[in-house]
């Protein structure tokens, strides 16, 4: 998908936000906290793509010497989750809710990992296309790889979006 969407000044603000480290702590603080304990990283956001990071170390890893599987969920459900945000930000009240959820895992985790998911346009069309009390459903794929670029785990994500009358 070739569009170009330009991002609203909500939108522009909420991006604004999550890349700004301090007030991204904060809102983890408050929104998922787990996410500061397991140290996820946003590294960068658009309306095409969002790349969080989660390091390796102490606390998201397993006994077997890798990272968690519910902390690798963590940074690509909020890899997904940030982009939908983005999407709805200034566009008016809208609920969403994560439907259904896969992992497929190729590799240990064991070096800080990348998530990312580059639906934005994919799913930018999807919200503009919502009509008051309408509902629709995305699958959205996050992709782990490593610091040497070896996919380790991809996560299908399903969201379901309803625009509030």
């Amino acid at each position: 998908m070739s569009s170009i969407t330009t991002l609203s000044p909500n939108a522009l603000s909420y991006q604004k936000k999550m890349l700004n480290p301090f007030i991204f702590w904060f809102a983890m603080l408050f929104k998922l906290p787990t996410a500061l304990f397991w140290r996820l990283k946003m590294v960068h956001l658009d309306e095409q793509k969002c790349l969080v990071s989660i390091p390796y170390f102490w606390r998201s890893q397993n006994p077997f010497k890798s990272i968690y599987f519910a902390a690798l969920a963590g940074a690509a459900e909020l890899s997904t989750g940030a982009l939908c945000q983005l999407a709805l930000a200034g566009k008016g009240a809208f609920s969403m809710l994560v439907v259904d959820f896969k992992a497929e895992y190729s590799k240990k985790a064991n070096t800080r990992i990348y998530f990312t998911c580059e639906q934005g346009a994919e799913l930018f069309s999807l919200i503009d296309s919502l009509q008051p009390g309408e509902t629709n459903q995305l699958t959205m794929l996050s992709t782990g790889k490593n610091k040497a670029g070896e996919e380790v785990a991809r996560f299908f994500i399903t969201w379901s979006f309803k625009r509030k009358i």
